[in-house]
């Protein structure tokens, strides 16, 4: 069978599925975030529960990808958005955050399975869903987040989840490190995570 992506984010979005492997994670796979970096595929999951508990939506969209294969192992790269609903500050916002996936993938058994899933945020906005709304928000909050993702780690912080500051952006030590990393496991030295 030849190497391909796997669709499951659709599935996570619908919140249609019973566990990782479901969206095409081995069961010893990671998934990176920014509510918690790196969580184990189950967490995973379970975050679009408690996202929805907390009165945000989540919806992805991708756009196209870039693959490297090397024997049993792959880096695919794909464009995406996410895109996320809730109240901050008692106003109704979207948040808006463009960037890549950079997804690890391994034949075993003869199945192409994801190992990491590791998301790029590159840029991102704000807006209230009515335009005519009042939305100010903690300047000095909101400077504390990287620039990739800050507005969707303030949503994400004011809705009480744990926020990780290390996330890959476009450049910098995170990025270089990531490269370095994808690298070294697609020339089989070392384990992805």
């Amino acid at each position: 069978m030849p190497f391909r992506p796997v669709p499951g984010i659709i599935h996570a979005d619908a919140r249609a599925f019973d566990d990782g492997e479901r969206l095409g994670f081995f069961r010893c796979g990671d998934v990176e975030i920014v509510a918690q970096q790196i969580l184990r595929v189950e967490a995973s999951v379970n975050f679009h529960g408690a996202a929805k508990q907390a009165g945000m939506r989540v919806l992805h969209c991708l756009g196209g990808s870039s693959i490297d294969v090397k024997s049993n192992r792959a880096i695919a790269q794909t464009k995406m958005q996410i895109l996320q609903r809730a109240r901050v500050h008692d106003v109704l916002v979207d948040v808006v955050c463009y960037g890549r996936f950079w997804d690890a993938f391994e034949k075993r058994d003869g199945r192409w399975g994801l190992v990491l899933r590791q998301p790029i945020y590159e840029m991102d906005r704000m807006m209230p869903v009515d335009p005519a709304a009042k939305l100010e928000l903690a300047a000095d909050l909101l400077a504390s987040f990287p620039d990739g993702y800050r507005h969707l780690a303030y949503m994400q912080a004011q809705l009480g989840f744990e926020v990780s500051k290390t996330m890959p952006g476009s450049d910098g030590t995170e990025m270089e490190e990531l490269r370095e990393r994808g690298r070294l496991w697609l020339a089989g030295h070392v384990p992805v995570v």
